[in-house]
Formats: C-alpha cells, sequence, structure tokens
C-alpha cells in the first residue's frame, strides 16, 4: 500500500483516544476522493469487528452523525467536545483500557489469524517483526512503528531543515522522509507564483515577499502536528525572526542547519538545471544568513545517508 497524505497512524492518539483520528481522516478523504478503493469496505460500521465500528460503540454515537459533524467542518478539538457531550460519558481509565485493546488487537486473541492471513497476503511485509494488527497497517502504509516507537505514543515531531540554496536540503529531507515513512514537504511548494517569478529573474526576496510563505510553512507545520502525525520540512529560515515564525516556539519542531564551504554550494546551484535559485543569489542569502543557536550542525560534505543517520541518532530514531 503506498503512503496517502493526511491519514494518520492507528497509534496516533487524539484526545485521550488511539485510531479516533484516522477515523476522521478515512472521512475527510473519501469525501475529497483521495481513499483508496480498498480501504472503502473497512468504513462505519458496517462490519462489527472492524476498527471503525468498535470506536463508535466506545463512543457511544453513530457513525453518520460523526461522519456528518466532520464534514460541516469541525476540526479534531471540536469533535471531541461534541463527543463529549453527544456520547457515552468515559473516563480516564476507560479510555486507558480501550487504548491498550486496539493497539494489541492480532496478538494473541480471535483477530490473529486474520492479522497472519493478512501478512501472507502481503509478500512486502513478509519479513518484518508484525504482532499487531496497528503493526501491520503502520508498515503496510509506510510507517515504521519500531522506527518511530509509536507503541509509546510519543509526541509527534516535525524536523525543519534550514540552510542557504544549494545545501541539500531537499535531498536529505527526502531520504529521511523515505527512511521513516513520514510526510515530506519542501519550501519551495509554499512559494506564490510572483515569488517564483521574482526569483527566476535574479531577484532576491524582501521580507514582504517571505511573510506569505513562511505563513503557509508555519500552517502546514501545525496542521501536521495537530493531526498526531510527525513530518519533514525544508526551509532557508535564513533568519531568526523567520524561525519563529515558522515553529511558533513549537518544541516539537526540531531544527537542523546545513552548512558548509560556499565554493561547495556554489557548485551544487550551478549544477542545477531548469531551477529559479540562480548562482549570483547565494551571497545575498550568505549575507543574510543568522546561524541558529538551537540547531544540530550537518555539513554539506557529509554524504546524504550521514546526514539522516546523524538526525535519526539525534531523535533516537
Amino acid at each position: 500500500m503506498i503512503k496517502i497524505n493526511g491519514l494518520r497512524s492507528p497509534y496516533a492518539q487524539t484526545g485521550r483516544l488511539v485510531y479516533f483520528g484516522r477515523m476522521i481522516d478515512k472521512i475527510r478523504l473519501e469525501a475529497q476522493g483521495q481513499l483508496p478503493l480498498e480501504y472503502k469496505n473497512n468504513l462505519g460500521t458496517g462490519t462489527a469487528g472492524f476498527f471503525d465500528a468498535r470506536c463508535c460503540r466506545f463512543l457511544g454515537i453513530d457513525y453518520e452523525k460523526i461522519k456528518a459533524e466532520v464534514l460541516a467542518g469541525k476540526n479534531d478539538e471540536q469533535l471531541l467536545a461534541w463527543i463529549l457531550e453527544a456520547g457515552t460519558p468515559r473516563s480516564d481509565e476507560d479510555c486507558v483500557h480501550w487504548n491498550h485493546f486496539m493497539m494489541k488487537r492480532g496478538w494473541r486473541d480471535e483477530g490473529q489469524k486474520n492479522l497472519q492471513r493478512r501478512i501472507e497476503e502481503s509478500a512486502h511485509l513478509k519479513m518484518r517483526e508484525i504482532n499487531t494488527m496497528f503493526d501491520y497497517i503502520d508498515y503496510d502504509e509506510g510507517r515504521d512503528p519500531v522506527a518511530a516507537k509509536s507503541w509509546e505514543l510519543r509526541a509527534p515531531v516535525m524536523v525543519l531543515l534550514m540552510g542557504v540554496a544549494g545545501v541539500g536540503k531537499t535531498t536529505v529531507g527526502l531520504a529521511l522522509a523515505e527512511a521513516l515513512g513520514w510526510d515530506f514537504r519542501d519550501a519551495d511548494s509554499f512559494h506564490s507564483e510572483k515569488n517564483i517569478a521574482k526569483m527566476s529573474a535574479g531577484q532576491p526576496l524582501d521580507d514582504g515577499d517571505r511573510a506569505p510563505w513562511l505563513a503557509a510553512i508555519a500552517t502546514h507545520i501545525k496542521k501536521t502536528l495537530g493531526r498526531g502525525e510527525n513530518g519533514v520540512v525544508t526551509c532557508s529560515a535564513l533568519k531568526q525572526s523567520y524561525r519563529e515564525v515558522i515553529s511558533a516556539n513549537n518544541k516539537n519542531v526540531i531544527l537542523f542547519h546545513l552548512h558548509g564551504a560556499p565554493e561547495i554550494i556554489r557548485r551544487r546551484i550551478e549544477a542545477r538545471e531548469n531551477h529559479f535559485m540562480k548562482p549570483a543569489m547565494l551571497d545575498s542569502q550568505l549575507a543574510a544568513l543568522e546561524p541558529p543557536q538551537d540547531a544540530l550542525s550537518l555539513d554539506v560534505a557529509d554524504s546524504t545517508q550521514t546526514s539522516v543517520a546523524k538526525i535519526r541518532a539525534s531523535l533516537n530514531l
């Protein structure tokens, strides 16, 4: 199964509950026409043993009512508040029992045969150590529950790779996201057409140009962490004030600074084809750079694999 952007791990905890956020994501993705066909048989409460059905019974609310509230535009926080009022009252202890029950489905219970069947049908997963249905889902969708320690319900993190143009932010970011099964977004995708045109003409951006760009990256980070997902995003983030906008002082945004000898960086930019960043603009970026004091330093002379290994080691992944 390919990775589906916007679909949380079943381990991701929303409020006090695992899985609930995933059910909400499936509702949203189906409405947008982005949910793969093979997922649709598992939606709702048609089969009592499926996770959506179990979740609705625990909450004490009909699936169609939840779906209506989701499609009306309620976010996670609003949905949880509504369920608290409309559903079956649940104590913290109830929620702990629910979480442990769901996380262990398929391990020495009546669901074990189904789990083994699913593994046998998935040739790419036969060498994985899979003990539960949640593990199976994570691996099948490109996440690694072992690397991410998702069973510990660890708070999600956003890796922010910063540095001037040409240091390899995109290359390292893509490799890291691939290794961990995390979402990846490049800073260039947040630029307006006006900004791209300006840079393509060899003109550096000013702070007025950057403001909506930084705000868009900050919004992406907030939404990703709010869904309980991990991610990787790149941004030059040359000044401390830019980094403060992007991270909004969120301790779960982890900063890594790629830097190195200017001659190496310049050669990389010159080797690019059809990119709006011009070699002459490097000097203005280097002049504007305010090196961060709170970031792990990565040398551009290192291989991509070495940089990825350093990031994973620093995050205990």
